[in-house]
């Protein structure tokens, strides 16, 4: 029997039921109320407001720049949308690490303002104490471990993360780590899908993979990536569903040809 087709509300405990059961997880960004709408109306069961915000919808290089009131105006949104996906949002650069207080102050200004359902947030040992005061509070934390983008200046680049045998060690060891601590589920982020596999296999939480291969127990994948709204972006695990910037594009060009030629509005588009 399936688990989220007849679920009215996607909870942690719900995802943990599907991990189970091996059904797998369909996760997906949002930054807006229209979009999210959508995306819940649809069945996608997490919806991830992301801190990709930052490139997707203020046209940064990287994560680094939004801020915490950023992610709590785009998180707003989403929750406003949403009646039946769980809402995960980011943790911003610069709100948690090296500051467990102050990483509690930023979960629960997030969990108060905006209404959604749990926090994420990138590293495994090095964030220990603010996770673990993040969940002291109640709060549910997904990690994040593998590629982690708010450490682009530490690496230097975007290629794949764990494939030497010392970093593979260490990511096994911090999945275990969140999970025992208390994470509820953790996403892996461009790693080798073999390693991949043995996290997910190893860990009884849930793990999410975005170039992670197919042997975890969901996918993300950011929507506007997926949804061809964006064309300049296109790593290897990258499945485009529908090309919206061709379709979006053509509808604008006909809108402006009937606005020039006089056909728009007409006699039944008036008052």
């Amino acid at each position: 029997m399936s688990v989220h087709k007849n679920i009215k509300k996607i909870t942690t405990h719900v995802l943990h039921e599907m991990k189970l059961k091996k059904q797998k997880i369909a996760m997906l960004t949002a930054y807006d109320y229209s979009m999210a709408r959508i995306l819940d109306s649809a069945g996608v069961d997490v919806l991830l407001v992301g801190d990709s915000a930052s490139n997707v919808m203020a046209g940064n290089e990287s994560t680094l720049p939004i801020t915490l009131d950023e992610m709590i105006y785009h998180a707003r949104g989403v929750v406003r949308a949403t009646s039946r996906a769980l809402v995960v949002v980011d943790l911003p650069f610069g709100s948690y690490q090296g500051n467990s207080k102050e990483a509690l102050a930023t979960a629960i200004r997030i969990m108060k303002e905006t209404g959604a359902h749990a926090i994420k947030l990138e590293g495994g040992s090095v964030v220990k104490e603010s996770v673990e005061r993040i969940l002291s509070a109640g709060i549910p934390v997904m990690g994040h471990l593998g590629l982690t983008p708010q450490s682009i200046h530490k690496f230097g680049t975007y290629v794949v993360r764990a494939k030497e045998e010392e970093e593979a060690r260490k990511l096994v060891e911090d999945s275990h780590l969140l999970e025992d601590i208390g994470c509820f589920a953790i996403v892996l982020e461009k790693i080798p899908a073999k390693l991949a596999c043995e996290v997910s296999k190893g860990v009884q939480i849930p793990v999410i993979g975005i170039g992670a291969g197919p042997h975890v127990d969901g996918q993300v994948l950011v929507t506007h990536d997926m949804l061809g709204i964006i064309q300049d972006f296109s790593p290897r695990f990258l499945r485009r569903y529908h090309n919206l910037f061709a379709e979006i594009t053509g509808a604008v060009q006909n809108y402006i040809i009937d606005v020039r030629s006089g056909d728009f509005p007409n006699e039944k588009e008036q008052y």
